[in-house]
């Protein structure tokens, strides 16, 4: 170990070493993906060994298949954000895989609370959202797990095979390594060291278990709704989806990850209008490129630019990102008139701005799927 790996971890320790015997809040993004939940439950692990008790929270909805296996098999607790929470109950708080600009409800609720942001461990861009005792911000590699491999690796907790927690663990890291890759496609020199780190102590079975989930019915019917409303230009391919169930809000990204796959068609971008008794409505759509000059990050702040907090509504990393606009006065209304005009309004915005920051100044047509 160099003295430039070293460091990171040797700052994380003392950060820990200071806050024995507290009580932390693990923050997730509202929706959480395998990468999250695994670096969530890695730090869990990793805090134990300093008697540092961790509740991991967060805001939206986990009901991705293989999200909700992982969690399942592995037996992992999330707890859903409650506003009405003490959240003094915390001595500090802790964010992983995101800076606090997907988890706004959560972290408002923590300044209001006065409970101290002690440590950020992310890959995506910097937000300047935060300003933590210890962060670990890596834009260069391909998951925010491969962190946490390098921390056990080096020593935060002395792995064994025969103790099941760190089997599992092990088996998640490598899952948020594996999904946050594109399958090792774009992975770098650190995310390949730290799977063969993992594979030490991972449980293939368990693994294979958690990634041999179908597509949900509802996914299908996401992708196919894409597919009838997609647009395309340029080697990109953009569709609005309508209005999604909260519950639902997996198919899109995962309908953003189908489409990228279409011959002659480098990015992928799928939106649609989200719905929850819980949540406020808004549209939110995910990115997809396989084009190596393409910024999500870049791409999608240029395009929706910020809220009146100075907020970027949408971010991402390399090959992904995604996008949120709260709907805000024109939320809510179940009437089907009311439901048909918003979305026509809002679809059509979005795709006007999307092909505008591409060069096209006028919308082609829906393609018609074929088969």
């Amino acid at each position: 170990m160099n003295s430039d790996d070293a460091a990171p971890i040797s700052k994380l320790t003392d950060v820990l070493d200071a806050h024995r015997n507290e009580k932390h809040i693990i923050v997730l993004q509202d929706f959480p993906d395998p990468d999250a939940i695994a670096s969530a439950y890695a730090h869990q692990i990793i805090s134990a060994a300093f008697n540092i008790d961790c509740d991991i929270v967060h805001g939206g909805k986990v009901s991705h298949l293989q999200n909700i296996a992982l969690v399942k098999l592995l037996g992992i607790e999330l707890m859903h954000f409650d506003c009405s929470a003490d959240m003094k109950i915390y001595s500090g708080a802790v964010f992983v895989d995101n800076q606090g600009t997907t988890a706004e409800e959560i972290l408002k609720h923590l300044e209001e609370a006065a409970v101290p942001i002690l440590i950020v461990v992310d890959h995506h861009e910097l937000q300047h959202r935060l300003e933590p005792a210890f962060q670990d911000i890596r834009r260069d590699i391909g998951a925010a797990s491969t962190i946490y491999a390098e921390y056990l690796e080096h020593g935060l907790v002395e792995m064994d095979k025969s103790h099941r927690e760190h089997v599992k663990v092990a088996s998640a890291l490598t899952h948020g390594i594996i999904t946050d890759t594109n399958g090792f496609i774009r992975a770098t020199p650190e995310d390949f060291q730290a799977a063969a780190f993992l594979s030490r102590f991972r449980d293939p079975d368990l693994l294979e278990q958690i990634m041999n989930q179908a597509r949900s019915k509802k996914t299908m019917e996401v992708i196919h709704r894409a597919l009838e409303a997609q647009v395309t230009a340029e080697g990109f391919s953009i569709a609005g989806v309508g209005f999604i169930r909260a519950e639902d809000r997996d198919a899109i990204p995962q309908a953003a990850d189908f489409m990228v796959t279409e011959e002659n068609i480098h990015t992928a971008v799928v939106y649609g209008i989200v719905t929850g008794a819980e949540m406020e409505e808004a549209i939110v759509g995910s990115l997809r490129t396989t084009k190596i000059t393409l910024d999500p990050d870049e791409f999608l702040k240029e395009i929706f630019g910020k809220d009146s907090a100075g907020r970027y509504y949408g971010g991402g990393k390399t090959s992904a990102g995604g996008f949120r606009i709260p709907i805000g006065f024109l939320s809510g209304g179940e009437e089907e008139d009311h439901r048909e005009r918003k979305w026509k309004v809002f679809n059509e915005q979005i795709q006007k701005k999307l092909f505008a920051r591409i060069g096209v100044k006028t919308l082609p047509a829906v393609r018609q799927a074929s088969g």
